[in-house]
């Protein structure tokens, strides 16, 4: 499972508060070269993001050793959000 977390580091209180999180999980139905996962999205401070995410999509067929792990939290996002091109 890869945890993506955005916080927002303030530069004036240094305080440091976790403004997003995606989780990114293998499905475990692809094949070795190439692999199917289930991408979650969720708010600041949501306790269930698993079960309960704001919102969901799927990546399927990524070849995983082809490409370096930014192109599937990218491709992640999309899954996710698909109004946005």
């Amino acid at each position: 499972m890869i945890v993506v977390k955005i916080e927002l580091h303030s530069a004036i209180t240094g305080d440091v508060s976790e403004i997003g999180r995606m989780v990114v999980s293998n499905d475990g139905t692809g094949t070795k070269q190439k692999c199917n996962y289930t991408a979650r999205v969720c708010r600041k401070g949501s306790e269930d993001f698993l079960k309960n995410p704001t919102r969901s999509g799927k990546i399927v067929d990524y070849p995983r050793q082809s490409y370096t792990v930014w192109k599937l939290i990218h491709k992640a996002l999309k899954s996710c959000y698909p109004e946005f091109k």
